[in-house]
């Protein structure tokens, strides 16, 4: 009885330290995030991102050792070889391709009718060439084909799909799904301060179809893909967006892309549909990111510390939410003292 009661004493003793260390951890982390955000600077808001070492026009993939000039039809008709189909949308059929040794993706419009579509999509991957933007390698117009990168792990949709995978489970934590998050933020950073504008995503009416608008890369980072529907905000100009012209449903889509008179029975007229701005990309972002980081024991502390800018972002009114940059200091003050905590908690111990 003795031996048991010591026994007992002892496990009572280890566990207060634990607990001790587990409320210090905590505190220091909201510490930590608060400095971390006086002290990210505000120019991050000029964020300017190029392709390094490549010259405008150019492209270089990761076994290349020189940038070259974006392919031309007579280069794309002579050059590439289609493998096979690996998607298709209502604007374009996807062919998984090989040009002189590398894997690229060729697009090629699918009807007619979505042409316009299509040609904005092109104008976009020009103009905002960046690492968060996925490689052009080429284009021609003649037959209405676009050449980009090609990313074997597929788009964000496949995250957990991939993470699964026994070669990827180093890759499979907290800190690189947070970091994933990060870069989504980080790209609708980008797109709301792009050298071609204040862009709004409209392919994103789904948690299911905004994922699919990213790709991952091998070495696991996330590039924005599908940039056919991105129209510009301009205040100035009094220039806002309708994400097309039909009626949009759910609670995936922000309250003011929702038909205003759904209630008193008036039925939806796109002529009488408000306009609105790039909030409704902020309002998607707790969701997107609830997803990339996932439910595990791990990620509930960052779920936690994220608690009050996803709330933010949740806010029915558009000019109450906070900017892309806004949300993407707070991901990376949370990082920044998740990874101060972790070291200091396994000091301690």
């Amino acid at each position: 009885m003795s031996t048991m009661g010591q026994r007992r004493g002892s496990i009572h003793s280890l566990g207060v330290p634990v607990v001790m260390v587990c409320i210090a951890a905590l505190l220091l982390s909201t510490v930590w995030i608060y400095l971390s955000l006086q002290s990210i600077s505000e120019t991050d808001e000029q964020m300017v991102y190029t392709h390094v070492g490549c010259p405008p026009q150019h492209f270089k993939m990761a076994t290349m050792k020189n940038s070259s000039p974006w392919l031309q039809c007579s280069q794309i008709n002579a050059e590439l070889r289609k493998l096979k189909l690996i998607g298709q949308g209502a604007v374009k059929k996807v062919y998984l391709s090989e040009w002189k040794g590398h894997k690229v993706a060729l697009s090629q419009l699918a009807c007619q009718d979505y042409l316009e579509d299509f040609l904005h999509g092109l104008s976009m991957l020009q103009a905002l060439q960046s690492p968060l933007v996925v490689q052009l390698v080429g284009f021609c117009l003649e037959n209405n084909t676009i050449v980009t990168q090609h990313h074997p792990h597929g788009s964000l949709l496949n995250l957990e799909n991939v993470l699964a995978q026994e070669r990827h489970q180093q890759h499979n934590t907290w800190q690189a799904r947070l970091r994933l998050a990060t870069e989504y933020v980080a790209i609708l950073h980008y797109l709301h301060n792009s050298p071609a504008g204040r862009r709004v995503m409209c392919d994103s009416n789904s948690l299911e179809k905004t994922l699919s608008q990213f790709l991952l890369t091998n070495d696991f980072h996330l590039v924005v893909n599908d940039l056919d529907a991105l129209p510009e905000v301009n205040r100035s100009r009094n220039l806002l967006v309708k994400c097309g012209h039909r009626e949009l449903t759910g609670d995936f889509v922000a309250p003011e892309q929702l038909w205003p008179f759904r209630n008193s029975g008036q039925p939806f007229s796109d002529s009488a549909m408000p306009a609105y701005d790039e909030k409704t990309d902020i309002w998607k972002i707790p969701r997107v990111t609830q997803f990339i980081l996932g439910e595990t024991p791990e990620t509930e502390l960052v779920h936690f510390h994220l608690f009050q800018i996803h709330k933010k972002c949740r806010e029915e009114d558009p000019e109450l939410r906070p900017s892309a940059l806004d949300v993407l200091k707070v991901y990376r003050a949370v990082h920044s003292a998740m990874v101060q905590d972790t070291s200091a908690a396994r000091d301690m111990l």
